[in-house]
């Protein structure tokens, strides 16, 4: 079925767990490990306060939203994140088909992108990116590029800075 939630504050432990065909909208929700396993999700104009957001979710869209919590996103499909502001270490990490649009990290989010394939246009700095697996990550600075010699996947990612031109 579809679960429909507007207005409203949540707080919860595993919200919204292995659900399908959710919207929320104007949503202040805390807790932790919300939204795991879910397929077709979209959230715009609230604020997320909740760590392990997202694990093995597909087809989530996060348009217009403070989200806030460590380990963001790990192991999602078809995330899509527009003009939202990322807090927290090790965000989206695993991921296949990240999406990021005119999205701002803030300090925290640290140790970005591991093993994730992605399609980032960041308005900020990024404090550190490591070992991103495949696309293009454009960003106003980044602080540290890690890439070990033992990563699991060859990268065949590039970085750019927001002033270059899209060719480059």
């Amino acid at each position: 079925g579809h679960i429909t939630v507007t207005d409203s504050s949540l707080q919860a432990q595993y919200l919204f767990l292995d659900s399908h065909d959710v919207m929320l909208d104007k949503v202040d929700m805390r807790g932790k490990y919300s939204f795991q396993y879910m397929e077709n999700l979209e959230i715009s104009n609230s604020v997320l306060d909740t760590k392990d957001a997202f694990w093995h979710s597909k087809n989530v869209t996060v348009t217009n939203c403070l989200v806030k919590g460590e380990y963001l996103g790990w192991y999602a499909r078809n995330l899509r994140l527009v003009r939202c502001r990322i807090s927290g270490t090790q965000p989206l990490c695993y991921c296949e088909n990240l999406i990021i649009e005119d999205c701002v990290f803030a300090s925290d989010a640290d140790l970005a992108f591991e093993h994730s394939s992605v399609q980032a246009t960041i308005l900020s700095a990024v404090t550190s990116i490591i070992n991103p697996k495949s696309g293009r990550i454009q960003c106003q600075s980044i602080g540290e590029f890690i890439h070990n010699a033992d990563a699991k996947t060859p990268d065949d990612c590039r970085l750019c800075l927001l002033d270059a031109p899209l060719g480059q």
